[in-house]
């Protein structure tokens, strides 16, 4: 995958997941959790064992994460575009193999390659709204009809790692 920083924008038309959840907790630490790997570790991938292999969370920098199954591991990349802290995340993240070269996805053929991820952090008085898009990148006409096929079931994957996020944000404010 291209480490170039530029900003990537999506095709106009491009199917788009949306997910915005409000947290009880302030934006400091909600970012905290996107960018400290023991922390990113303990909610991304719910009924996984999420292992971060690297976290360099800069323009040009990258994520490796592992995702051990009881079938096997599943490996997934995603290189930073863009960083403000505490403000925004926009990552390119894609399927990749055990060496972090981008694949298709094992389990769904003509899911995206690359998904362009932005991440964004509002704080308003103590509460974080964060808000995530998930759009397809450069993707292929089959591509983008299968991640608009699988938009209404996205929800189920993000929804239960956002409830994880929320139980460890209680639990750092403990």
């Amino acid at each position: 995958m291209s480490t170039d920083t530029a900003p990537a924008t999506p095709a106009a038309d491009a199917p788009t997941y949306v997910l915005e959840r409000t947290f009880d907790a302030p934006r400091a630490m909600v970012w905290r959790t996107w960018t400290e790997p023991a922390l990113l570790a303990r909610w991304y991938g719910p009924n996984v064992e999420t292992v971060i292999h690297a976290l360099d969370v800069r323009p040009g920098g990258a994520w490796l994460n592992e995702m051990r199954m009881a079938n096997g591991s599943g490996y997934q990349r995603a290189d930073y575009l863009e960083v403000t802290p505490p403000e925004k995340l926009v990552m390119l993240m894609a399927t990749t193999d055990k060496d972090w070269v981008i694949t298709p996805n094992p389990m769904m053929p003509d899911w995206p390659r690359v998904l362009l991820t932005t991440v964004t952090f509002e704080e308003t008085g103590g509460t974080t709204r964060m808000r995530l898009t998930w759009t397809p990148h450069d993707a292929t006409e089959a591509e983008r009809a299968c991640f608009a096929q699988a938009l209404a079931g996205l929800d189920s994957g993000w929804g239960g790692g956002m409830e994880l996020l929320a139980k460890l944000l209680d639990e750092l404010q403990g």
